[in-house]
């Protein structure tokens, strides 16, 4: 199973100029680090903004994953199984867990559910001075057993403030409240020690960890809280997370983390010569691949920059693009170019809307330029024109109102409607009051299907999807077949209470170790207020591969009676013979004369990788080529 990826030529060149001293840093962890999709939600991970602080020969393989564990991350295939495979002798591991390892309060989940027969709890838990310190050794052996580097770093903390700093459970100690479960299976609650003993303080096992193993710490936990801590509750809310979030922080935030990890790196002698520890301009991120994009249809992504100590003191920064790209600072008027002012040689942290829309199919490259006269900064900018007239049309719709039962029109075949964790509680309205969005047109006695966790009982303290936990749709390529998925919609409610929050992602693998998320209620959904869903992903499904789709629900304190609806999901797409590609679209009428292949630092290889990411370049009859990074 693949998944394509543009790639530019010129990207490609730049590569194979850099092979010969190239180190990747592979990102392992949590939601804290992970990438987001600027479109659905304003959290940003710290591994998202951490290759700006290092030069072009070293690449950052952000890894980080919403809601895992050290243990969930280890254990579930699609994770630390797949790093392993990207790792190559002479790369460095950052790991950072614990946000998660924390769940039932310090008590290890298997335990907790072998012991008390209780499968509703998580069990990706772990104990500080045990389990937690058994899986981080476990990656500081492997890591080095692939001739790689481990860095153990401690997690970043929590925004949880207590007369003017952070809380002893905000540093991911849970010394003032923790269970223990008795070998009788009896649990007790509401343990505590003194502040000075650190039994159950995680950044603290870590770093026992680190010293015993002889492995490079850093106590990122201690210099995020310094960092908040000057900041001040009110700014920290106001500038560095999330809308209503403690956890997760937002560009600004994510950007000054990830600038921590990299000073602390340089000043343990971490690839200090590779990091831009004085960069006058800071450009995130260094590259900028829309891959596909349908035509006439406009899309946006993000792209943050800062000054330091910029000569002249005061001046302008200008902005432009080539190759038809747009920009803005406010996602409503779009130019070729426009102008950043700043004082002091200090640029304010601005984050920047570029714009891909093409007419055209095929690869479209330009360059976007940063400069005050004195200081340049350049990124590629590219994308893949995609026109999908012609083909055949499909279209998938589950109603949800009676049963699970769908309707499909066109060349495909279709994955059932599945639960992992969760249940069907039966076809209600989620309230004779509900709220429809105005332009639906849908009474609000319409019925929806109601899922419920399964025991009913959702835990508390849960800020981010369980991976184990799962509402799941699919829709497979049919033979000699090429599926284009342009569209995605979904009514979604939560009822019960006003706590319910969701994630939406698709994958086209079935472990979803890539999942892209389509859409994220990151702030509880009103009770009873429905809310439309509608996504237009550019998603290539090739013969005999799936996209699987699925809903991850979580309930922000521990409670019952909590449902989580749905209502008419509808996957639409067209389909078109196999030797259609969003990299051949366009050259439909050329013949492959050969395919070469490179690894991702440009070496070309004698045969086709069967696992991992690499670079395919296709060269056609007319002497035209497309190149393209794959994934499987």
């Amino acid at each position: 199973m693949r998944t394509f990826k543009s790639i530019t030529l010129g990207l490609l060149g730049l590569l194979i100029a850099q092979v010969a001293t190239a180190v990747t840093v592979h990102t392992i962890g949590d939601s804290t680090m992970c990438d987001y999709d600027e479109s659905t939600t304003d959290k940003r991970g710290w591994g998202m903004m951490f290759q700006q602080f290092f030069d072009s020969t070293v690449s950052i393989n952000n890894r980080g994953k919403s809601g895992a564990s050290s243990k969930s991350f280890y254990q579930e295939t699609a994770y630390w199984a797949s790093v392993k495979k990207q790792i190559s002798s002479g790369d460095y591991v950052i790991i950072q867990f614990s946000h998660n390892d924390e769940k039932n309060d310090g008590m290890d989940g298997d335990s907790v559910i072998a012991k008390t027969g209780d499968t509703s709890v998580d069990y990706r838990g772990t104990i500080p001075y045990s389990t937690y310190k058994d899986f981080l050794r476990s990656y500081v052996t492997e890591t080095r057993e692939l001739g790689a580097n481990p860095i153990l770093v401690a997690p970043m903390c929590r925004k949880y403030f207590t007369s003017g700093t952070i809380r002893r459970s905000g540093r991911h100690d849970l010394g003032d409240s923790f269970s223990i479960l008795n070998d009788d299976g009896t649990i007790k609650t509401g343990q505590s020690i003194p502040s000075d003993d650190r039994t159950m303080d995680y950044p603290y096992a870590m770093q026992q960890v680190a010293e015993e193993m002889g492995v490079p710490f850093i106590d990122l936990t201690t210099l995020s809280a310094d960092l908040f801590i000057e900041y001040g509750e009110a700014a920290c809310t106001e500038l560095l997370f999330c809308a209503n979030d403690n956890t997760h922080p937002n560009a600004l935030g994510a950007m000054m983390i990830a600038r921590l990890v990299a000073q602390a790196m340089y000043e343990q002698g971490i690839l200090s010569d590779h990091i831009l520890q004085n960069a006058d301009l800071l450009v995130n991120p260094t590259s900028l691949d829309f891959g596909g994009i349908y035509t006439n249809q406009a899309v946006v992504k993000e792209v943050s920059v800062s000054g330091f100590d910029l000569s002249p003191a005061t001046g302008t920064l200008t902005v432009s693009l080539t190759g038809g790209f747009l920009v803005s600072t406010d996602k409503q008027n779009y130019s070729e170019s426009l102008e950043l002012e700043y004082t002091d040689g200090s640029l304010t942290y601005t984050t920047l809307y570029v714009q891909a829309y093409t007419t055209e199919s095929g690869e479209i490259s330009g360059v976007m330029t940063f400069t005050n006269g004195n200081n340049t900064s350049e990124i590629p900018v590219s994308c893949i024109g995609v026109n999908l007239s012609g083909g055949e049309e499909v279209l998938l719709n589950w109603e949800l109102s009676n049963d699970d039962s769908y309707v499909l029109t066109g060349k495909a075949e279709v994955i059932g409607e599945s639960w992992s964790g969760l249940e069907v509680d039966g076809y209600r309205a989620p309230n004779s009051s509900a709220v429809w969005p105005d332009d639906s047109g849908i009474e609000s006695t319409q019925l929806t299907q109601r899922n419920t966790i399964i025991g009913g009982s959702w835990p508390g303290g849960e800020v981010d999807e369980v991976s184990t936990r799962y509402i799941q749709f699919g829709i497979k390529a049919s033979e000699e077949t090429l599926l284009h998925i342009d569209s995605i919609g979904v009514y979604v409610c939560g009822a019960g209470g006003s706590g319910m929050r969701c994630r939406i992602s698709y994958s086209l693998n079935e472990d979803f170790g890539d999942a892209k998320a389509i859409a994220e209620f990151a702030s509880s959904m009103v009770s009873n207020q429905v809310y439309e869903v509608s996504s237009q992903p550019v998603i290539e499904v090739e013969e005999g591969q799936t996209m699987y789709l699925r809903f991850y629900p979580w309930y922000t304190t521990a409670a019952t009676g909590k449902y989580f609806c749905l209502y008419n999901l509808t996957i639409h797409g067209i389909v078109e013979p196999v030797s259609a590609s969003i990299g051949s679209i366009g050259v439909k009428d050329k013949n492959l004369v050969k395919e070469v292949y490179y690894d991702l630092y440009g070496i070309q290889r004698d045969v086709k990788p069967e696992t991992g990411v690499y670079i395919i370049k296709q060269i056609y009859d007319d002497g035209s080529s497309l190149t393209r990074k794959v994934a499987k």
